[in-house]
């Protein structure tokens, strides 16, 4: 049986029972601590990373036709895709999500803002995911200035806080941070790095979407430049800020923010509220997180459209299909999406994997 060593319990107060109580507890908050550590190294990385090794750092572009991009500084109506770690080397999935975008909205602006690229006139690295999406026109690849984004928003004086401290969750709670202001300041549609875009999003205005009757999810967001939602956000992110929970400055933050703006207590209440839309399940998130693994699975051809008639773009569930691997010439629900809608990035799945 194990016994703590004595020179141990003699550097803890109280009885030998509550000793053994005091080191149990100072145990499991360190097993905790190093689990979590470990946890975000392994997952918090592209499980996916040693795909890249071999790949070539630039693919032929295809023949594409696009309208010339608009110019000058961002108008309503952007697309943004934000990368908050420091990588620089997107992974199919990623490419498939810009390219989704930029074919489906070939008039509108692409930004992909990216923390590691570097600033002023350096040239862009070297990668074969940065070559691919530079084919576009429409599509541009920026570095992301955090200090910058965060200036004049009641999230700068969190933000200089944050880069002093360790948190389990610091780089989804900087993408969450990051995806509010960005939109507050600029406008326009902002989307996570695991989504495939079926349809132009440009009818959507003020927009979030249900990812389940008691949460909203801000994997997607469409909103005016300076929206007072967006506003509202940024000040409950300071005000109720807990890095340590899985999700309360995300999905968790919209859905009080929503339901303060609404007054109301229950999701199912409202849907259009004060000029501001929540979007049904269907819309983004069609197949639920717990079923990730649809999208691995083989479906017909003549299944696809009914399955995601009422979608304007898939949500992969990045978090949890990471590292999953699947033919790139499969009936796979996820090979046909990347090859119907993100045809340059599955042509290079095909020839490099």
């Amino acid at each position: 049986m194990f016994r703590p060593p004595e020179c141990l319990l003699r550097l803890l107060p109280g009885a030998p029972r509550q000793r053994v109580c005091t080191l149990f507890l100072i145990s499991f908050k360190f097993t905790f601590f190093i689990s979590i550590m470990i946890y975000w190294h392994i997952v918090g990385e592209p499980r996916g990373r040693g795909q890249f090794f071999n790949l070539p750092a630039s693919v032929p572009c295809p023949h594409l036709v696009p309208p010339t991009p608009p110019s000058g500084p961002p108008p309503p109506g952007n697309i943004f895709f934000l990368e908050t770690s420091d990588r620089t080397n997107p992974n199919f999935l990623f490419m498939c999500s810009v390219e989704s975008a930029a074919r489906a909205h070939p008039e509108s602006r692409v930004m992909v803002l990216m923390k590691g690229l570097p600033g002023g006139n350096a040239s862009l690295p070297r990668h074969l995911g940065l070559s691919l999406l530079g084919c576009f026109p429409n599509v541009q690849m920026l570095p992301l200035d955090l200090e910058e984004l965060f200036r004049d928003t009641p999230l700068a004086a969190w933000y200089v806080a944050a880069r002093h401290r360790w948190e389990p969750y610091l780089l989804p709670v900087l993408s969450d941070a990051s995806r509010i202001a960005l939109l507050w300041k600029f406008g326009g549609i902002y989307l996570d790095t695991d989504f495939i875009v079926l349809k132009n999003l440009r009818n959507l205005t003020n927009a979030l979407g249900t990812q389940s009757r008691y949460v909203l999810n801000g994997a997607f967001l469409a909103f005016e430049r300076h929206h007072e939602f967006m506003a509202l956000c940024m000040s409950d992110f300071v005000a109720h800020y807990n890095g340590w929970i899985w999700g309360h400055q995300g999905p968790q933050l919209l859905t009080r923010v929503f339901k303060k703006w609404c007054s109301i207590r229950s999701l199912g209440q409202s849907h259009t509220c004060r000029g501001v839309t929540t979007l049904p399940s269907e819309a983004f998130y069609p197949i639920p997180w717990q079923n990730w693994k649809k999208y691995f699975e083989d479906i017909s051809p003549e299944e696809l459209p009914r399955l995601l008639n009422a979608t304007y773009a898939v949500h992969v569930w990045n978090k949890k299909s990471q590292g999953t691997r699947f033919e790139a010439t499969s009936k796979a629900l996820l090979a046909q999406l990347h090859a119907r809608y993100c045809p340059t990035t599955h042509k290079a799945m095909k020839m490099y994997l």
